[in-house]
C-alpha cells in the first residue's frame, strides 16, 4: 500500500518580553481498553451503571482475594501496540505502585513500570495536507483504573463509587516530540482514531474512556536542552487540552524571564477561569515504593499468538486515506474527512463500489455529512442508507434526473424515505432529454426576450441567463448541458 509524503511542521513559538521560546510536549493518555470485565475481575465496566454495583470482591479488596488475568485485555493492549507500529514484549510484569487515596481500596495500583506489555511505536499527526508531526510512543503499559470520589452530593462528606475500580486501562506515554498546542491536540485526537479503528478503546472523552496527562516545560528557541516540566493531569477535552498547554507555556515563560525556577510539580487546569494551579509536587517513582506484585506471575506470550492478532489487524486510518488517494482520485482532505470514524469510511466505500468515486465523495461529504451535522446526527442514525444514496448516484449517472433534481430527490429521501427510481417515476421527476421539447422551450424564452438576445449576443456570458429562464420553464427538468448547447445554437454564440 502506497504512503502519502508529508514534511514535518514548524514548532509552535512563543513569544515572551524578552525573547522567543519553543514548547516541548509529551503526552501520557489512559485509554479505558474495551471490554466487558475488568482487568483482573469478572466485574462489568458498563458506564453508568448505579453506584457501586459493577464491584467484586476483588475489586472491594476484600481480605484473601486474588487477582485472576483478563486475557482478552491482554489481547486487546497487544492489538493497540500492533497498531502504532510498536514492539510487543513478549516477556512483561506487573508491579504494586503504593499509595493512598480513598477510592483505592487496595492501598495500591497494579501497574506495570519495570516491563511493559508494548514498547516502542509512533503515530503520525495530520496537522494540514502535506504535512504531519512523527511522534514516538515510548511505550503502552497496561494498569487497574482506581474509583471515582465524589465530593458535590454531600457538603460534609466524600462519597465513593467504586464502579471504575480495577477497570483495564493503557497508559500510552509519547516521546517529549510535540512541539504546540494544535499538534498536542491533534495529536490524541489521531490517537483516538487509531483506537476506535482497531475497536480496543470507545475514546468517549465525556465518560473518561480517554483521559491525557499534558507533560509540558519552554526552552529558548533554538536550544537542546530540556526544560523542567510541569504535567497538567486528567485532561478530557481537545480543546481544554489546548488552553491549558496556552496558559501554562506562558506561565512558565513568565517565571524564566524574571529569573525563577519552574519547579517540578503536578497541576490542574480550571476551565472556568482558563488557568493551572499547582495540585502536588511531581512524585518520582521510589515514592510509590515500586514492587513486582506478589500475586501475579509474569506474563510471557507466544510470538506465534501475537502474529495471529497482527494478521487479523484491520485497515487502519492512514493507509486507508492514502488508499482513497489513489484508488478514488480524491483530494487529501476529502480523504482525511471520509476516514476520520471508520463508520464513515464504510459507508462511503459502500456508496461508491462500482460509481464514480469523486461524486460518490462529493455527494456523502457535502449533502449527507452537512445534513447529519446540521440536525446533530451521527452517520450510525443517517435516514438515508448506502444504498439508497446509491440508487440516487445511479440516476444522476444515467442522466434520468439532473444534479438539481438530485438534490430534490435527496430531500425526499431523508424526510420519507423510499426508492430513488421509484420517488423519480411516481413523482414525474424525470430529466426532460427529448430535444424537440427542449428546444420548444428555448425558442419560446428567446422569442419572448428579444433585448436580452441582443445583450447575449454583445456579451456572450449573458447566454446563461437564457439556460436558467429555460429551466425554470421546464420545472427544472430539462437536461442542463442539452439546453446550454441548444441555447448557444440559437443565439449563434457556438
Amino acid at each position: 500500500m502506497a504512503e502519502l509524503a508529508y514534511k514535518e511542521p514548524e514548532p509552535k513559538i512563543v513569544a515572551g518580553a524578552r525573547g522567543d521560546w519553543e514548547l516541548v510536549i509529551g503526552l501520557e493518555v489512559h485509554a479505558q481498553v474495551t471490554s466487558r470485565a475488568k482487568l483482573f475481575s469478572g466485574a462489568s465496566t458498563a458506564f453508568g451503571s448505579e453506584p457501586n454495583t459493577n464491584v467484586s470482591l476483588v475489586d472491594a479488596a476484600m481480605p484473601g482475594m486474588l487477582p485472576v488475568l483478563n486475557a482478552f485485555c491482554i489481547e486487546q493492549a497487544v492489538r493497540t501496540g500492533l497498531g502504532l507500529k510498536a514492539k510487543v514484549n513478549l516477556f512483561s510484569r506487573f508491579d504494586r505502585k503504593n499509595y493512598f487515596y480513598p477510592d483505592l481500596p487496595q492501598g495500591y495500583q497494579i501497574s506495570q513500570l519495570y516491563h511493559p506489555i508494548v514498547g516502542e511505536g509512533e503515530v503520525l499527526v495530520d496537522m494540514a495536507p502535506g504535512v504531519a508531526r512523527k511522534v514516538r510512543v515510548e511505550r503502552i503499559h497496561l494498569e487497574q483504573d482506581a474509583g471515582k470520589s465524589i465530593h458535590d452530593l454531600d457538603p460534609e462528606a466524600t462519597l465513593v463509587d467504586l464502579n471504575r475500580t480495577g477497570v483495564a486501562l493503557m497508559e500510552i506515554v509519547s516521546r517529549p516530540d510535540i512541539r504546540g498546542p494544535e499538534e498536542a491536540a491533534e495529536y490524541v485526537r489521531k490517537l483516538r482514531q487509531i483506537l476506535r479503528y482497531l475497536g480496543t478503546c470507545d475514546g468517549n472523552m465525556q465518560e473518561g474512556s480517554l483521559r491525557a496527562d499534558v507533560n509540558l516545560s519552554v526552552r529558548p528557541k533554538g536550544s537542546t536542552e530540556l526544560g523542567t516540566r510541569c504535567e497538567i493531569k486528567n485532561m478530557n477535552s481537545m480543546r481544554f487540552i489546548q488552553q491549558a498547554i496556552e496558559y501554562e507555556a506562558r506561565r512558565q515563560i513568565a517565571i524564566l524571564e524574571d529569573g525563577g525556577t519552574v519547579e517540578q510539580e503536578t497541576r490542574l487546569y480550571d476551565p472556568n477561569r482558563g488557568e493551572t494551579r499547582s495540585m502536588r509536587s511531581k512524585e518520582e517513582a521510589h515514592d510509590y515504593r515500586y514492587f513486582p506484585d506478589p500475586d501475579l506471575l509474569p506474563l510471557e506470550l507466544d510470538r506465534a499468538w501475537v502474529d495471529a492478532i497482527a494478521a487479523g489487524l484491520p485497515e487502519l486510518p492512514d493507509a486507508k486515506k492514502a488508499r482513497f488517494v489513489m484508488d478514488y482520485g480524491m483530494t487529501e482532505y476529502d480523504a482525511g474527512v471520509l476516514t476520520a470514524e471508520v463508520t464513515s469510511a464504510d459507508f462511503f466505500e459502500a456508496v461508491a463500489k462500482g460509481r464514480d468515486g469523486k461524486q460518490a465523495a462529493n455527494w456523502v461529504i457535502n449533502e449527507l455529512f452537512g445534513r447529519l451535522n446540521k440536525e446533530g446526527r451521527t452517520i450510525e442514525t443517517s435516514p438515508i442508507s448506502p444504498a439508497q444514496l446509491g440508487g440516487l448516484l445511479d440516476l444522476i449517472g444515467t442522466g434520468e434526473i439532473s444534479g438539481k433534481i438530485g438534490k430534490d430527490v435527496f430531500e425526499i429521501l431523508w424526510t420519507e424515505g423510499g426508492d430513488p427510481a421509484e420517488i423519480v417515476a411516481a413523482r414525474g421527476l424525470k430529466q426532460v432529454t427529448d430535444t424537440g421539447a427542449i428546444s420548444a422551450a428555448v425558442d419560446e424564452v428567446i422569442a419572448a426576450n428579444p433585448d436580452k438576445v441582443a445583450a447575449a449576443k454583445a456579451k456572450p456570458s449573458m447566454a446563461g441567463w437564457f439556460v436558467g429562464q429555460v429551466m425554470k420553464a421546464t420545472g427544472g427538468k430539462a437536461n442542463p448541458q442539452a439546453v446550454n448547447d441548444l441555447v448557444k445554437a440559437r443565439l449563434g454564440l457556438d
